[in-house]
């Protein structure tokens, strides 16, 4: 072996120095991750520390019962469980449909020059703090309900054998149907965006054969744009779902705070987040403690939720052959 071929298999100064900084960027990605989780596990194990005196009284009857009374010590938090899971799911049902006809019109139907200033005006609403968004739920939208839509409920939905206890209820105003709507509000502009990035990603050809072989509009969105991006579209709904079971200060304002449980959506009802933000200020020993408790439930609620997600996109992924 001639001294240029052991030049040749020699590393150079640059690959040692090349190789060293790819291992200090790989530590420090490493070293991201690990504080994320670090302090992931650390707020959600810090919440149960703090809930341990409830936790040892109550036992599992914390979860499964109703009464929330501070005086005598008995927390129950099956009332607000049940309204943060039917005020995201009320949410949840108005902005799907109407975060997809907003996305596939900005893609599909609107003139090239306005889905710019469209899809701009639609994101703005994003930004708006939720205290906005609870602000105008109780000085717009709750007289509305008051006025118009309770009434209604209460004269035509309110008389059916089955459901008729879900919407009957007296015009208030406030209720878990209003914190709803005002939810949806909010969560419509994070699904619509993601749906509408995922929707500019289908290839232009794909639709313009199915526009040549007589699809409709309906159809081409139903049958070639949504199974291409079913996945994203799924992903961004989630993402929505997650924002709906946090939000506080807009439930605040519209949920009416009661710890009493009804079925009635028209009825005053509380959730987890708006419980918290309510009390928490005001709590001491005991009491305190059930509210750190349900910090923890609704931190167990949104990560049931996300892993959900993970796994339907994982068998949506395996179903497709990726």
């Amino acid at each position: 072996m001639n001294a240029t071929t052991a030049s040749a298999s020699a590393p150079s100064v640059r690959d040692i120095k090349d190789a060293r900084h790819d291992r200090w960027f790989r530590y420090l990605l490493v070293a991201t991750v690990v504080l994320v989780l670090v302090a992931l596990a650390g707020a959600a194990l810090s919440m149960l520390w703090g809930g341990r005196q409830v936790l040892a009284t109550s036992g599992l009857d914390f979860f499964t019962t109703t009464e929330w009374n501070p005086v005598e010590d008995k927390y129950g938090a099956l009332v607000p469980i049940y309204g943060t899971i039917v005020t995201a799911l009320i949410a949840m049902l108005i902005a799907v449909p109407v975060s997809f006809g907003i996305a596939f019109f900005l893609t599909e139907v609107a003139p090239r020059w306005a889905r710019g200033p469209i899809g701009t005006a639609i994101e703005l609403l994003a930004g708006i703090p939720s205290i906005i968004y609870g602000m105008w739920g109780l000085f717009v939208l709750v007289p509305v309900m008051t006025e118009y839509v309770t009434p209604w409920l209460n004269d035509h939905l309110g008389t059916l054998p089955v459901l008729g206890a879900v919407f009957q209820g007296p015009p208030l105003g406030i209720g878990m149907l209003t914190a709803g709507i005002v939810l949806s509000i909010m969560v419509i502009p994070f699904i619509s965006s993601v749906m509408r990035e995922v929707f500019l990603t289908v290839p232009t050809r794909l639709k313009e054969s199915a526009y040549a072989l007589g699809a409709t509009r309906w159809e081409v969105s139903w049958d070639i744009v949504l199974p291409y991006t079913r996945s994203a579209v799924i992903g961004g709904i989630f993402l929505g779902l997650g924002r709906a079971l946090g939000e506080t200060m807009a439930v605040a304002f519209v949920v009416g705070n009661s710890v009493r449980f009804s079925p009635s959506l028209l009825e005053p009802g509380t959730t987890i987040a708006a419980l918290i933000a309510n009390d928490f200020g005001e709590a001491t020993e005991t009491y305190r403690s059930a509210l750190l408790l349900l910090g923890f439930v609704l931190f167990i609620v949104t990560f049931v939720v996300l892993a959900i997600a993970r796994l339907m996109l994982h068998q949506l992924s395996k179903r497709e052959g990726n």
